[in-house]
């Protein structure tokens, strides 16, 4: 099927089309009231605008959910609280809940219809759709001028259908990023691959997992390691970025086991195919020849850090931010570490990180009840500075200018020397998020390319680097967007497919199930679990709302 101009998902075109004129509005009008033919209503009590500081002449106070994280405990004097009062004359009456505790208390309060006005750090609303407290945020964009700059300069339209569900709505404001990140890869022993022959900058541009294969083959042969290869997250994130590169789900991305075929515009199950076959086969040779240790999807992390810092095993996966505190806790003197770019596979040298989308804020249908339209789009207007004006994100990141960062001509933040994050200035004696409140997970996620570098030391720059540089960008696939009841049944179907095909990946890989003898009953099995069912639910979806998609 051929995609046409005239296509652009109905939902998406009005919100940026309505945007656009809100941002013009914003900036020649902030005084006034836009009514519904763009003239003023009446006189505002507050500024707002893309470019412009939020402020309110009266002080105001909005309720919101506050996730708690035990590494950086909330604090009434944090500077946080303050900066923001400073700037915008915005106050929080917020309900504070123990990080571990959110999901469970954000669904009390919003199924009981008492959730406080802003609800951030939502991951998945989905469970929140049907019972109508929240609401449907894409009807109430046009009102948010740095929300909707975001989405027009950063060609955003495609990633925010990921949200759509299937009233042609989306119902959280996800953090935008104008360009993805590096994700997690592998951290290797730099100096023990190089001994081992391992020429990393010829290789590491083109290398593809069979690459790796025969590095790993050298590291062994020149260690004689009982294994050269020790996993963290019991393999559920190498499961998932490898899952890519062979054009299936695994790991932690092992979701629906579906794959959207571009060329016929169709889903696929993935993980019935030849390419899964190659992809467990991939990894039970690994495990075979001693290369992969297969207590690495049992065993928990702090086992398989403690392997990789006494110097047992030289590849782990990780994330990036975890970096500089490995490097304090290697007990092997001289050791040198290097995140590696994520090795291709047979469908390419693509990237893993392809969605821009974090988490996000649902706005509680209370707010719109107890405020009345006017203050609940003045609300809106105070968001969208915090979570998407550049000042505003900036704040929430970096703290105030000359008290916790500095700024030069160009724009380029420094960390003040006595404060330390992310691996910034690790010497230094106070925390940027612990002592201050800044950088925290509640508001500081989304932003410009530079503002996402500026968190990043220059090791964390130069693999975001070589990312972007030496692999491809993916297209990103449709959502499925079935209603309440389309959506039960296909969980019904889903969950013990999928836990049978995490189950069946495992013992392939660890040679528990023999690929060769026991394959074809598997795939008999996952067909007797539905996987034609869910993927004809999956398409008849689809073909109702591919014209909401823009296909």
């Amino acid at each position: 099927m051929r995609r046409t101009k005239k296509t652009l998902g109905a939902a998406l075109a009005v919100m940026i089309a309505v945007g656009m004129t809100a941002c013009t509005d914003s900036k020649e009008s902030s005084s006034a009231t836009p009514n519904s033919t763009g003239g003023a209503e009446k006189a505002l009590t507050y500024s707002f605008g893309e470019g412009k500081t939020f402020h309110s002449n009266e002080p105001v106070s909005y309720s919101m959910m506050y996730s708690d994280h035990e590494n950086y405990p909330n604090k009434k004097d944090w500077r946080l609280w303050s900066a923001i009062q400073e700037k915008t004359n915005v106050t929080f009456d917020l309900n504070v809940t123990a990080r571990t505790e959110y999901e469970n208390k954000k669904s009390l309060l919003v199924n009981s219809g008492d959730a406080p006005f802003i609800i951030p750090k939502t991951y998945d609303e989905s469970s929140f759709v049907a019972g109508g407290q929240i609401v449907p945020i894409s009807d109430w964009v046009q009102y948010m001028p740095n929300y909707m700059k975001a989405v027009k300069d950063w060609g955003m339209d495609k990633d925010l259908r990921a949200k759509l569900k299937s009233d042609g709505k989306y119902y959280v404001l996800p953090g935008m990023w104008e360009v993805a990140g590096g994700g997690y890869s592998y951290v290797i022993r730099k100096d023990i691959f190089e001994k081992a022959g391992v020429d990393l900058k010829a290789l590491e541009g083109k290398w593809t997992y069979e690459d790796f294969y025969e590095a790993l083959k050298k590291v062994k042969a020149f260690t004689g390691a009982k294994y050269v290869w020790s996993d963290e997250f019991t393999g559920k994130s190498t499961l998932s970025i490898a899952a890519v590169e062979y054009g299936v789900t695994g790991g932690w991305g092992l979701a629906n086991g579906t794959r959207f075929n571009e060329q016929t515009k169709q889903f696929e199950f993935a993980n019935s195919t030849n390419d899964f076959k190659d992809y467990v086969t991939y990894f039970n040779k690994l495990v075979k020849e001693g290369l992969l240790d297969p207590e690495s999807f049992t065993q928990d992390d702090k086992t398989a850090q403690a392997k990789f810092f006494k110097g047992d095993t030289y590849v782990m996966n990780t994330n990036y931010q975890l970096l500089s505190d490995f490097k304090t806790k290697m007990q092997v003197p001289n050791a040198d570490l290097y995140m590696v770019v994520q090795p291709g596979g047979p469908k390419g040298l693509l990237q893993i990180e392809t969605s821009r989308l974090e988490n996000g804020i649902m706005i509680s249908q209370n707010a719109l009840k107890k405020l009345g339209k006017d203050k609940f789009i003045e609300m809106l207007r105070f968001i969208d500075w915090l979570w998407y004006s550049d000042e505003g994100q900036t704040l929430s990141l970096w703290g105030v200018e000359g008290e916790t960062y500095t700024k030069d001509a160009s724009g380029n933040i420094t960390l003040k020397p006595d404060v330390t994050y992310n691996g910034i200035n690790p010497q230094a004696t106070k925390k940027l998020n612990v002592d201050f409140g800044f950088g925290g997970g509640v508001f500081a996620y989304g932003g410009s390319a530079k503002l996402k570098m500026s968190k990043m030391t220059e090791g964390e720059k130069d693999f975001n680097n070589r990312i972007l540089s030496l692999r491809k960008a993916r297209t990103l696939a449709p959502p499925i967007m079935g209603n309440a009841e389309e959506s039960e049944q296909m969980n019904l179907i889903s969950k013990p497919l999928m836990d049978y095909v995490d189950t069946m990946t495992l013992k392939f890989i660890t040679g528990q199930a023999n690929i060769a003898t026991d394959w074809n009953s598997y795939v008999a099995q996952v067909e007797t679990l539905g996987a034609s069912r869910y993927l004809k639910m999956s398409n008849d979806i689809f073909n109702k709302t591919k014209n909401m998609l823009g296909y």
